[in-house]
């Protein structure tokens, strides 16, 4: 949706005025919209309700998820719509490059389930609530948010919209462990979940690490694979509700109108989008007339790109996705 050139120059002004203000350095990554880059009628359809996530491909194809019939959408690295695949309802999205191709980790919050899907759709496996943990009465009890593979291919799922634990299973699937689970103040004590939200892998260091959007805390925290705490990274966000990883930065998708860029030492180095109005933030309904461009309204799915742009899914009724170009 386009609007008046007037916002597009006070959007872009706030980005580049604030960030010496936060007491960034000069050669801190800055970012501005890219107008109507992703087309809001993808074959000629609305986007429609998106409640889920963002991958891209090493080819630079953009998945997004969606509540819709159509599942997952597909964009090329123009921007111009490819087609749809796979199921509906798809929440957290996961994107793996393995030795055979890459595949997507796909969390399904309201089936009870987390699969795993080639990049045609085609379903390579798919796993329940983890009875052996001895957490859950039933499958019902479980509501994933998030599924994600370590290198050696372990798999971690994030139970945000259940019972707020983080399962790991080894490569082969069997279960392992289960860690966190819920706190009993918010923001929830060190070591424990309010809501476990986004999950992604943090391969900078000399070992993976987990990388943990602790949403209704505020923070993003980091934890071994073994499924201990290691410490918080970041305090007091808008609702942190996934992060992404790219060479030296991380990106985080605040769900309260936010994007928020750590760098390798994880310290803040960019914050993209800040919504001012707050009536605006973390609202589903919130019509496209009333959209702001290169203002975010409900960041929900977050990814960069291979020539590390940022790519942005929101919880939307209607559905809105948004790309920032890397002006570094």
């Amino acid at each position: 949706m386009k609007t008046r050139p007037f916002h597009r120059f006070l959007f872009l002004g706030a980005v580049f005025v604030t960030l010496p203000l936060l007491g960034l350095t000069p050669s801190a990554p800055k970012f501005e919209v890219v107008p109507d880059y992703f087309p809001a009628q993808p074959g000629n359809l609305p986007i429609g309700p998106t409640h889920g996530g963002v991958a891209v491909d090493r080819a630079g194809n953009v998945y997004m998820s969606t509540d819709t019939a159509r599942g997952i959408l597909v964009f090329g690295p123009s921007g111009k719509f490819l087609r749809s695949f796979g199921p509906t309802q798809i929440h957290g999205l996961f994107l793996r490059r393995e030795r055979d191709g890459e595949y997507l980790y796909c969390a399904r919050p309201n089936f009870n389930e987390c699969e795993k899907l080639k990049l045609d759709g085609t379903e390579v496996w798919k796993m329940g609530y983890p009875e052996k943990s001895g957490i859950y009465a039933n499958a019902g009890e479980f509501h994933p948010t998030n599924v994600v593979a370590t290198p050696d291919g372990s798999i971690f799922v994030a139970d945000g919209y259940g019972k707020k634990w983080i399962h790991k299973y080894d490569a082969q699937r069997n279960y392992v462990k289960s860690f966190g689970g819920p706190g009993s103040v918010t923001p929830a004590e060190e070591g424990k979940f309010n809501t476990c939200h986004g999950l992604t892998v943090d391969t900078r260091g000399p070992k993976p690490l987990l990388f943990v959007c602790n949403r209704e805390s505020g923070r993003v925290e980091q934890w071994d694979t073994d499924g201990n705490f290691v410490k918080v990274l970041v305090r007091d966000l808008r609702m942190p509700a996934a992060v992404q990883i790219r060479g030296d930065y991380a990106a985080i998708a605040e769900l309260r109108g936010r994007v928020t860029v750590l760098d390798k030492d994880n310290k803040i180095v960019a914050q993209i989008g800040d919504n001012p109005n707050e009536t605006q933030r973390a609202n589903y309904s919130l019509e496209p007339s009333a959209w702001t461009e290169g203002i975010c309204n409900s960041p929900h799915g977050i990814s960069f790109d291979g020539s590390g742009n940022i790519v942005v899914s929101d919880w939307s009724q209607y559905g809105r996705l948004t790309k920032f170009a890397s002006k570094r």
